[in-house]
């Protein structure tokens, strides 16, 4: 029998550590999504402008925030999917009807925001987290398990992938003019093309990461299952434990990669390409880094302002997105791929400054974020309260 009332996760319920670590991955979010634009020359190739500097700079987004923030956010993803079901669950409502519901709706949204940008995330999420309901029953244990096996196979699956012939840099060029358009219903047809054309055709990103999208989500599950976020400071020595593991194993895929590339008759990728193992070990080496500090009582002031920003993950990204067409694009300022990389990164990182002070302002006003507040009146099917009489207090 359904619950005649069900709400949403009440602020003062919400687990600070989960909000600090989706601030963390947004940050990474915005800063690779904007550096993208150093290839929307007449073509989708790498900026010449690659000096010393340059080089740097890609190099250290590389190690630090390729892929490692939408796979982080993947993990967090499937933690409040959890914590969404076991409410639903908990007050007697059909969580399968509601979470469909919910994930139509950011379907929805996601649609909107491939109008504003080509690499758009969230019609990924809500495909996986529709994939996921198949297991909200399943124990943590199971959904570990399934998780590593998805991980352990993916180096083997990566050469398989490569035989899919997919001219992806042919296709993708031939939708860039529209781009460079002045006319702003030409650069949303971009977007959307580009979209399909890059996320949905691509094997790599149509096989290789959905499946590793839908294991990080797997692994969130699995961290509610077993209460890690809820009691990291009882398990301060197995964070140690997990930050040195994952280091090693980073730096070992690093040094691996170097080696290989010094010596290019070493072509061990045609049979195992360990990518997305490196991706994660560093990722898990940066969530422990956080995870320890944050136990230390380290950083209170930075994770406080991660916060702001991890509480209205959706709204900004939402704007990150429009902001960078405004710029970017021919219907905006059209910078395309004019600036330096390191401005690119710059530029990203003010536009998060200025969302931290926006999200702190806007959060001691209100419950929700903005759109937030919509999609959850959205999947409620009611009306709910978004002003707030006094100022939340954030306790980290």
């Amino acid at each position: 029998m359904e619950a005649t009332t069900i709400n949403p996760i009440q602020q003062n319920q919400r687990t600070a550590i989960v909000d600090i670590l989706r601030g963390w991955a947004l940050l990474g979010v915005v800063i690779m999504n904007y550096i993208e634009f150093t290839r929307f020359n007449t073509s989708f190739t790498v900026s010449q402008k690659t000096d010393i500097w340059g080089r740097v700079t890609f190099n250290i987004l590389d190690i630090f925030f390729e892929a490692k923030s939408w796979t982080l956010l993947s993990v967090l993803f499937g933690y409040g999917f959890a914590v969404l079901i076991n409410n639903l669950q908990s007050k007697g409502y059909n969580a399968v009807k509601f979470f469909t519901k919910r994930m139509f709706w950011l379907f929805v949204i996601a649609f909107i925001n491939s109008c504003f940008f080509f690499g758009d995330i969230l019609k990924d999420y809500a495909f996986m987290g529709l994939i996921l309901l198949f297991f909200y029953r399943s124990s943590g244990k199971f959904t570990l398990i399934l998780a590593l096996i998805i991980i352990f196979i993916s180096p083997f699956l990566g050469p398989l992938v490569r035989y899919i012939h997919y001219d992806f840099i042919g296709g993708f060029n031939k939708v860039i003019p529209l781009f460079h358009s002045h006319k702003i219903y030409e650069v949303f047809i971009f977007n959307l093309k580009g979209t399909y054309v890059r996320q949905v055709l691509l094997p790599f990103y149509a096989i290789n990461c959905h499946l590793i999208i839908f294991a990080c989500m797997l692994l969130g599950f699995t961290a509610y299952r077993f209460n890690i976020f809820n009691r990291l400071a009882g398990l301060k020595k197995y964070i140690k434990r997990f930050f040195w593991y994952s280091l090693g194993v980073s730096l070992l895929l690093t040094a691996i990669s170097l080696i290989s590339g010094y010596f290019n008759y070493w072509a061990y990728t045609n049979y195992y390409q360990p990518y997305f193992i490196g991706v994660l070990s560093t990722m898990v080496f940066i969530a422990t880094s956080i995870c320890w500090l944050y136990v230390s009582g380290r950083c209170t002031k930075l994770f406080r302002a991660f916060q702001y920003v991890g509480r209205m993950t959706l709204t900004n990204y939402l704007v990150q997105n429009v902001i960078s067409m405004l710029v970017f694009s021919g219907a905006g300022l059209g910078v395309y791929d004019t600036w330096h990389p390191a401005l690119y990164v710059g530029f990203a990182i003010c536009i998060y400054l200025v969302q931290i002070f926006f999200s702190r302002w806007w959060l001691k006003r209100y419950y929700y974020g903005p759109v937030e507040w919509l999609w959850r009146q959205l999947s409620y099917g009611k009306r709910l309260p978004i002003k707030q009489a006094g100022v939340v207090q954030m306790s980290l």
